[in-house]
C-alpha cells in the first residue's frame, strides 16, 4: 500500500485545513436569515436558513454553545469544512463559506442536501415499508454504495480518509444524487495520531470512545485496526467500513454487532458473520456479492481491496451480470 497519495493528484494537507481563522477575517453574516434548526450534525447543529444574498436556501453547520470556545471542536469543524470544501466531487456537498456569526461562534455555509439517509431507508426496508422496497432495488442500492464509494475514491486521490463511513452519513438526495457526508473526523495528510494525542499511553478503547471527539468512527463501522488502536490507518479502513455497510444493506443487520460496545469490537476482531446471501429476505443476494463483502471486511488490510476502485469496479461486474452485460 502506497504511503502517500498519488503525485498526479493536488494532496490536501493538515496545514490547509485545521488553521484557526486569521484575525482579519470577516463576512456579512446578516445575509442569512429564516433560521430553522435540522437534525444534529455529528457533534454539530444544522440549520436551514435563507441567503438574501443569492437567494437561495442553504444550510448551516456550528458548534453548540458549550462547545463553541473547544479548541478541539472548533478544529474539527474547520477541518469539516476545508475538507469539504476542497473535495470537489458530484458526491460530496459543495460547502459555500466559513465564517463567524454575529456571536462569534465559527460556522460553514452549504448546500442543503433534500432527502434522508442511508439508515432510515433500511430502517424502513427492515419495517416492510412496501413503497420503499419498491422504490429501492438490489440493482438501485448497489449503485448507491458505488457513488459513495466514488466520493471516497477521489478523497483517498487527495490523501484524505474519512474514517466514519456509515449509513447515517450517506444521503440519498430526493433527486437520486448520493452524497458522502460528515468528514469531521477525516484524516487528512500530515495529520498526527489523533487517537492517542489528547489522552496518555495505554488508555483503553472504550474509554477513548467515550470521551467526546477522542475517537474517530462508530463502534459497528470500524475496521480492527481502528479497534485495536493501530497508530497508522489508511484508505483501507474505509474499504472495510464500507464493506460494513454493503452488508448490512443487503442482510439488514450489522455483522458484528453484539450485546455491548466490547462484544462488538470482540466480534470486529475475532469474527466471521454469515453471509448475506444466507439470511437476507428482502434482495436474492448473488453470491459474489459475499465475496465482494468478505474481501472488504478482511481483518488484515493487506487482504483487503487495496483501492476502493477495486470494491467498485467489483461491484459493477455484478450489476452488469445482472443486466446480462
Amino acid at each position: 500500500m502506497p504511503d502517500k497519495p498519488k503525485d498526479n493528484y493536488p494532496t490536501i494537507f493538515i496545514s490547509s485545513t485545521d488553521p484557526d481563522l486569521p484575525s482579519w477575517f470577516t463576512n456579512e453574516y446578516p445575509k442569512y436569515a429564516n433560521f430553522h434548526q435540522m437534525d444534529s450534525g455529528g457533534n454539530g447543529l444544522l440549520f436551514s436558513c435563507f441567503d438574501n444574498n443569492l437567494g437561495r436556501t442553504v444550510a448551516i453547520k456550528r458548534l453548540p454553545d458549550d462547545l463553541a470556545n473547544d479548541k478541539h471542536e472548533r478544529r474539527r469543524l474547520l477541518r469539516e469544512a476545508r475538507v469539504t470544501a476542497q473535495l470537489q466531487h458530484p458526491n460530496t456537498v459543495p460547502v459555500y463559506e466559513i465564517g463567524k456569526d454575529d456571536q462569534g461562534r465559527l460556522f460553514f455555509a452549504m448546500k442543503k442536501i433534500q432527502g434522508e439517509n442511508l439508515f432510515r431507508i433500511l430502517s424502513r426496508i427492515a419495517r416492510k415499508d412496501d413503497p420503499t422496497i419498491q422504490a429501492f432495488s438490489l440493482d438501485r442500492m448497489l449503485g448507491i454504495v458505488i457513488q459513495a464509494c466514488n466520493a471516497l475514491a477521489y478523497a483517498h486521490a487527495h490523501g484524505v480518509i474519512h474514517r466514519d463511513v456509515k449509513p447515517e452519513n450517506i444521503m440519498i438526495g430526493r433527486f437520486g444524487q448520493t452524497i458522502l457526508m460528515d468528514w469531521g473526523v477525516a484524516k487528512v495528510w500530515g495529520i498526527p495520531d489523533e487517537e492517542t494525542e489528547d489522552e496518555g499511553p495505554g488508555t483503553p478503547v472504550f474509554e477513548r470512545l467515550t470521551v467526546t471527539g477522542k475517537r474517530p468512527g462508530t463502534p459497528l463501522y470500524m475496521s480492527p485496526e481502528q479497534v485495536s488502536g493501530a497508530k497508522h490507518v489508511d484508505e483501507r479502513t474505509d474499504i472495510f467500513s464500507m464493506g460494513v455497510v454493503l452488508y448490512e444493506l443487503l442482510a439488514l443487520r450489522e455483522p458484528f454487532r453484539g450485546r455491548n460496545v466490547q462484544e462488538t469490537f470482540h466480534n470486529i476482531l475475532n469474527s466471521s458473520p454469515e453471509p448475506p446471501s444466507s439470511i437476507g429476505q428482502h434482495f436474492d443476494v448473488p453470491k459474489r456479492l459475499d465475496e465482494i463483502c468478505g474481501k472488504a471486511m478482511a481483518k488484515k488490510p493487506v487482504n483487503r481491496y487495496q483501492s476502493i476502485q477495486g470494491m467498485i469496479d467489483d461491484i459493477r461486474s455484478v450489476r452488469n451480470q445482472a443486466l446480462g452485460q
